[in-house]
């Protein structure tokens, strides 16, 4: 499959299978989160995290990771957000070879782990399982 022709429907497809597939304890625990996918990050995205091109971030984790929420946290909180950029995700797929079902498990796994608050050796041991 050609990735210049991938609709948004089957790259919100491969999100959500990504998701799918993640340990059941990970998935118990998504609460409060929804995740979008757009184009590219917003230019104050880019700005914040001082990226050459909008092709340099693949997704983002935006919120309050479970480990640092206080007491206080809790009913009438905005959800937590994982976004995950289209365009980006897709050229990176083009320039590597990496089919776009993996790359974006792994965008889902590393920004699912900043919201966990796990380490990167969790999030690669949580990619690694089938």
């Amino acid at each position: 499959m050609e990735l210049n022709v991938i609709s948004d429907q089957i790259f919100s497809d491969a999100a959500e299978n990504a998701v799918a597939t993640l340990p059941d304890w990970v998935q118990k625990e998504l609460e409060n989160i929804i995740f979008v996918v757009e184009a590219f990050p917003d230019p104050d995205i880019q700005a914040q995290f001082a990226t050459e091109s909008p092709y340099d971030l693949l997704g983002l984790y935006t919120g309050t990771p479970l480990p640092m929420r206080a007491a206080y946290y809790g009913f009438g909180n905005l959800p937590d957000i994982i976004h995950l950029y289209r365009e980006p995700i897709l050229a990176y797929c083009e320039e590597t070879g990496v089919t776009l079902a993996d790359c974006v498990r792994h965008v889902v796994v590393h920004e699912v782990g900043h919201y966990l608050g796990l380490s990167d050796a969790d999030m690669e041991e949580i990619e690694n399982r089938p």
